[in-house]
């Protein structure tokens, strides 16, 4: 009874398996916090789904997550700061629900954090616009923010430069 691993496979006189290893390994992963770890798991498993009975049923709602851009749709910027992060997701009205397309978060550095309230919102709308400036550019953009202030200075004729900028 010869057998070996050859690219992530056991191959024996019993046929074709999984590398117990590579279980191993897919059984000890952290469990995916955001869109990007999640898409790294999906694309490894999905190296062994001849191997999952029912894998498309069982990844499914896993990948509903990872709804690709409609270039053709406008986008929607959902920024928000704390004291000592900003957080950002484009997303695309479908069925006036907004599907995520990614998720981002930023750590303030500590200049940053000194930040009045009002410089921290924007901060987060300028994260999200350099973060996310491939996913919108040449389409319309509708920028949510909670923080009434900025619409207040947006109407503005007279407010700083710096902010406005």
């Amino acid at each position: 009874m010869v057998e070996g691993i050859v690219l992530g496979h056991k191959i024996s006189n019993m046929g074709l398996e999984v590398d117990p290893a590579k279980i191993d390994v897919v059984s000890k992963l952290p469990p995916p916090s955001n869109v990007k770890p999640l898409r790294s798991f999906l694309g490894y498993v999905e190296f062994y789904r001849r191997f999952i009975k029912g894998f498309s049923q069982i990844a499914k709602p896993l990948s509903s997550v990872l709804v690709a851009p409609d270039w053709s749709q406008p986008f929607e910027l959902m920024c928000d700061a704390s004291d000592v992060v900003v957080g950002d997701m484009p997303g695309q009205k479908k069925d006036k629900v907004t599907d995520p397309i990614y998720y981002a978060i930023k750590t303030l550095n500590e200049a940053e954090e000194n930040y009045t309230t009002i410089e921290k919102e924007l901060l987060a709308i300028v994260f999200a616009i350099e973060k996310f400036r491939s996913y919108i550019v040449g389409s319309k953009v509708t920028i949510h923010s909670d923080h009434s202030a900025i619409r207040y200075l947006m109407a503005k004729k007279d407010a700083k430069s710096w902010l406005i900028r």
